[in-house]
């Protein structure tokens, strides 16, 4: 679960990561409100949504009067901002966060996220703050330091350091600042279930005090039970409604670019699914894993919402029946067909638990568009011949 940046502050300021002051606005009215309670002569006006790259979208202004804040707030309220995050679709914006403006110095990047091949958090730091990361990764990548932190033993004053000398700070007192920082940063992301925090940029002001003038948070959707509080914050309005009508039937669903949707049981098989795919020259429309407790329902379900997406043009159904029995998945093809228009081939591939039986049922079903496959290669290249008309 992702939440919006205003929200990611509240949650700074209780591990007194130094902010910004701000106020979220709904109106124009609003927003002038809060820049007169903020009070100073430079307010910055930022576009809520749940993506980066707002700035360069034109999401992110900066206003030197009342009556520019509230220019820019009618401007941005209601914009579909577009950013390289967002897809060509863009993100409709809703809010607005109304900010003081800060004595910007140098800009900084720190993030803490999960590397699941270490299998510990590490905390990522760049001098190129204010970039997108991803940028500087495929470009520079000696600039991005990365520092693992063993849960055991949690944030060091070795951790602390090696931080500090990496990025080029050297005055004692903003070594100190610096430090109590990443250790506020990295106790919030242990004691939330946070997946991701990112802070881009992180400034250094005049005076030498470091604020999170941005601040983006994903959380562990399974450990939401733990934290009611985060779990308010949800925006169901920033999430795409078809991956949440699949997670309410137990599918785990994302949207892709491609034509050929995927059904595959299990997310391995089903990376592995559009690997193939994209390997016999096809891109994948979706990521869909029915996991372990598919029936006929959800199976259909998951028809239902691949062939919402115009683009599809053919559906393959990989299925390796362990947990999931085959003939389940066969039953749910046919219930599909009752239910929804299948109006694109549908190569199928079902091995293991009652495949055999799979096969009978689809079989003698004498269902037209319905294609079997003898393995993955197979059904990935019938698949992407179905998808360009061959």
């Amino acid at each position: 679960m992702n939440i919006h940046e205003y929200q990611a502050k509240q949650i700074f300021q209780k591990y007194g990561v130094p902010t910004p002051r701000g106020i979220v606005a709904n109106t124009p009215a609003q927003a002038v409100k809060n820049a007169q309670e903020l009070g100073g002569t430079i307010w910055v006006v930022k576009a809520q949504i749940h993506a980066g790259g707002r700035g360069l979208g034109g999401g992110v202004k900066l206003a030197k009067s009342i009556e520019e804040v509230e220019t820019l707030a009618t401007q941005i309220l209601g914009m579909t901002l577009v950013t390289h995050q967002t897809g060509p679709e863009g993100k409709l914006v809703q809010k607005v966060y109304i900010e003081e403006g800060a004595d910007i110095k140098d800009e900084f990047y720190l993030g803490v996220v999960l590397d699941r091949a270490r299998e510990m958090p590490i905390i990522m730091a760049s001098t190129q703050g204010g970039m997108e990361i991803e940028k500087v990764a495929e470009e520079t990548p000696e600039k991005i330091i990365k520092i693992a932190v063993d849960p055991s033993i949690g944030f060091q004053g070795f951790h602390g350091r090696e931080l500090v000398f990496s990025l080029g700070i050297t005055d004692k007192n903003e070594q100190r600042k610096m430090i109590d920082f990443a250790s506020r940063l990295y106790k919030l992301y242990m004691e939330n279930d946070a997946e991701m925090i990112e802070i881009n940029p992180l400034i250094r002001t005049g005076a030498g005090d470091f604020l999170a003038l941005d601040g983006k948070m994903g959380f562990d959707d399974s450990a939401l039970g733990r934290h009611p509080d985060i779990e308010d914050m949800r925006d169901i309005s920033e999430e795409d409604s078809n991956e949440r009508e699949a997670s309410q039937y137990g599918l785990s669903y994302v949207a892709l670019d491609g034509e050929i949707g995927c059904m595959v049981n299990g997310a391995g098989l089903a990376m592995g699914t559009m690997d193939t795919i994209n390997y016999m020259g096809g891109t994948p429309a979706n990521f869909l894993d029915v996991g372990g407790k598919a029936n006929a329902e959800t199976v259909s379900k998951g028809f239902e919402i691949i062939l919402k997406n115009p683009n599809v043009k053919a559906i393959f159904v990989n299925i390796f029946g362990g947990i999931v029995r085959c003939d389940r998945i066969a039953n749910g093809i046919l219930e599909a067909t009752k239910l929804v228009d299948v109006h694109v081939p549908v190569i199928v591939r079902l091995d293991g638990t009652n495949a055999l039986e799979a096969a009978e049922i689809l079989k003698n079903a004498n269902i037209a568009n319905v294609i079997s496959a003898t393995d993955l290669a197979d059904g990935a290249a019938k698949a992407v011949a179905a998808a360009k008309g061959e």
